[in-house]
């Protein structure tokens, strides 16, 4: 960069509606030079810390890394936004090129010796400092950082692991790409009615949109969107073809040719143990582990085979009911991963006498939007109003503004609800902005959290409503409690904001706000048909909730072998070739030949686009166990929205962030910790 190339102001400084970013006025070409003028202004910023002649004091120097880099997160935040829900071929260069450079930024910045003397120093102090609990999580936070990001080490070794850390990144950002292109470049068009044979009209509606999206008027596509391929797998009778699209979609990443996965898993896995032992861990598991609930590979192994057993055991009953189902068709073949959920779809409609299909037509998209409002105005008071005009960073983005019961404005919502080939799979909530109390530098007192979720629902063909599945909508409340995390907050620093929170604590808000989804009230209120505007009849809802534990075997099945499989990677004592290290995992606990992992290794996004949930997926079982728990305590009190519970709930998780130790909230809330029994439970899986 030059000092004469011109700067995008709207990168940094947002001037839309309430301060969301103006998205309209930023080009893919202005990210590159604003994030090279972004890294000399934090390192000049970071400079000054350091090397500042005072004694350094938790204002001089934690406060002041807390709102240094505002400009690199504003830019930052933008463009991982748009690297992951609308990228481009622009883009995913700017982020294989970004990904170790910003790697390489933050390295630098974690081995500054001056800065960690200054942090060590308020450290080894902390008790005469006066500091309260919120500040005193935030020093050990920096404090632990820094000795993660080798503070403590020899320069060589510093060296060493900076370079590890900047590949690693550039692995993950291709690992995504990957991933991403797999999905986007493979579809199945469908043209006649034996290739169509049971497929409902939901589906053929949604098929025939993703087809036109391709350039294949009047065809029907089968794509690997999770929001098309499992509703295929479940109606399609036509079983070489459910056989064709599901090969394709576990495939995803293993490939062979440039988009193969397997050589950067292997990568991946000796440098994270490389980098674990530098830091002085047995593996990377027991690294990442250390600043969590779980603490230890042990921990989270001896939940993960407690419930293994039970959904094995589980999970080879329902195989038994299904192959029963196969044989009276008079057909000879054994229960195969393209036949589960399309038998298990006919022994639900036999079992409860309804079907997926039943329950479809009253679970519209914009309804179940409006179900997670009305539970979050019951639960804390707070509405939301779309703002029709205001412009996202896509079209299908919808802007909301959320506020208290008093009208204050408390955060800005954006719902992005919709798949597109440009989207990368799954659903998520992050942030522009989180909520905190600092000045800045610039003079803003605190700032307003503007958060987002993205999911990716079958967009519907035009002038015909989104219909959701019971698993879409649950997707839906989930990424909902999370961006309520975000938007609730009500901390003083950044870093402990919202979902900055350990990892096995964060998926608490998300995993408890699905419970209200089937709370029969709710139900009764927002599943109404979409064409006669009816509710869902008692029979029906009746049948949806006594059905509320019904393959629970398979589903359990396909988390635990994912979890399992990712503590197996990153506690290994000698890295062997991934898929066999995989294969060798899944015989030992006697995998079902019948199931495959929820997610395989080559297209496992959670442990290898990034860092976020690798020796770490097993969190979402963690915070079931404390949602479980959690929900438990409203239903003793006989009222799933009891007013006092509900502000536990919101003063003890939901608005502390990462201020507070999670074994502490949650005991504020509950009055102590949880056992698994709640969760077996709910699972139906208890003994």
């Amino acid at each position: 960069m030059t000092a004469s190339t011109p700067l995008n102001p709207a990168l940094t400084t947002w001037t839309g509606h309430e301060g969301l970013p103006r998205f309209d006025l930023v080009k893919d070409t202005d990210f590159a030079p604003a994030f090279e003028a972004a890294f000399m202004t934090h390192e000049a910023e970071i400079d000054e810390i350091a090397g500042n002649g005072d004694a350094p004091t938790f204002d001089n120097t934690v406060i002041a890394l807390e709102i240094a880099g505002d400009e690199l997160s504003r830019i930052s935040s933008l463009f991982w936004n748009k690297a992951g829900a609308d990228t481009n071929d622009t883009i995913q260069a700017l982020e294989r090129d970004i990904a170790p450079k910003m790697s390489r930024h933050y390295s630098k910045i974690g081995m500054n010796a001056a800065l960690f003397k200054r942090i060590d120093t308020l450290w080894q102090n902390r008790e005469s400092l006066g500091l309260d609990v919120e500040a005193t999580r935030v020093l050990e936070r920096h404090w632990k950082g820094f000795v993660k990001s080798g503070a403590k080490l020899a320069k060589d070794e510093q060296e060493r692991l900076a370079a590890i850390n900047e590949t690693l990144a550039g692995l993950g950002a291709k690992f995504g790409q990957n991933v991403l292109a797999d999905e986007k470049n493979w579809a199945l068009f469908l043209e006649n009615d034996e290739d169509l044979a049971g497929v409902p009209d939901f589906l053929r509606d949604a098929m025939a949109a993703a087809a036109s999206d391709r350039g294949e008027m009047g065809k029907y596509a089968v794509t690997l969107s999770r929001s098309i391929i499992e509703p295929f797998l479940t109606f399609s009778d036509n079983r070489a073809l459910r056989e064709q699209a599901f090969r394709a979609w576990v495939a995803r990443g293993e490939n062979d040719g440039e988009t193969d996965n397997r050589g950067l898993i292997a990568e991946t896995l000796a440098l994270r143990a490389e980098k674990a032992k530098l830091l002085g861990y047995d593996n990377y598991a027991a690294l990442k582990l250390d600043n969590t609930m779980a603490k230890t590979p042990a921990a989270v192994n001896g939940l993960l085979m407690q419930v293994w057993e039970k959904a094995a055991a589980r999970a080879r009953e329902e195989e038994a009911d299904l192959a029963k189902l196969i044989a009276a068709e008079g057909r000879n073949h054994d229960v195969m991963p393209w036949d589960w959920r399309h038998y298990a779809e006919k022994l639900r409609a036999e079992k409860f006498n309804f079907s997926e299909g039943e329950l479809k037509p009253y679970l519209q998209l914009e309804k179940i939007i409006d179900a997670c409002f009305d539970v979050a105005q019951r639960l804390f008071g707070i509405t939301a109003t779309e703002k029709k005009g205001i412009a996202g960073y896509h079209p299908d983005v919808r802007v909301f503004e959320i506020r208290d019961a008093a009208g204050k404005l408390v955060a800005l919502f954006l719902g992005d609800y919709f798949a597109r080939s440009s989207k990368r799979s799954g659903a998520w909530m992050s942030s522009f902005q989180s909520q905190h109390k600092l000045t800045l530098k610039n003079g803003t007192v605190g700032e307003l959290p503007i958060i987002y979720n993205v999911c990716n629902f079958a967009k519907p063909a035009e002038g015909k409503p989104a219909l959701l599945s019971l698993d879409d909508a649950r997707t839906l409340f989930h990424e909902f409690g999370h961006a309520l995390h975000g938007m609730l907050s009500n901390v003083t620093y950044p870093s402990v904001s919202g979902t900055g929170v350990s990892r096995d604590f964060v998926e608490l808000p998300s995993q408890l706000y699905e419970h209200w989804l089937t709370v029969p009230d709710i139900l009764k209120r927002y599943a109404v048909h979409y064409q006669t505007g009816e509710p869902m009849p008692e029979a029906l809802l009746g049948k949806v909730l006594a059905a509320s534990t019904f393959n629970s075997g398979f589903a359990t099945v396909e988390f635990t072998s994912s979890a399992l499989v990712d503590m197996a990677y990153h506690t290994a004592e000698t890295q062997g070739e991934p898929m066999a290290l995989e294969a060798a995992t899944l015989e030992k606990i006697g995998m079902p030949k019948s199931i495959v992992m929820r997610h395989r290794s080559p297209h496992f996004l959670h442990v290898f686009s990034g860092d976020g949930y690798s020796a770490g997926y097993y969190s979402y079982m963690w915070s079931e166990v404390l949602d479980a728990d959690a929900f438990a305590a409203f239903e003793e009190t006989g009222n799933p929205f009891d007013p006092d519970m509900a502000r536990k709930l919101r003063d003890n998780v939901y608005s502390v962030g990462g201020s507070i130790d999670p074994e502490d909230a949650y005991k504020g809330f509950r009055g102590k910790l949880p056992s698994p029994d709640a969760m077996l439970a709910k699972k139906g899986l208890a003994a």
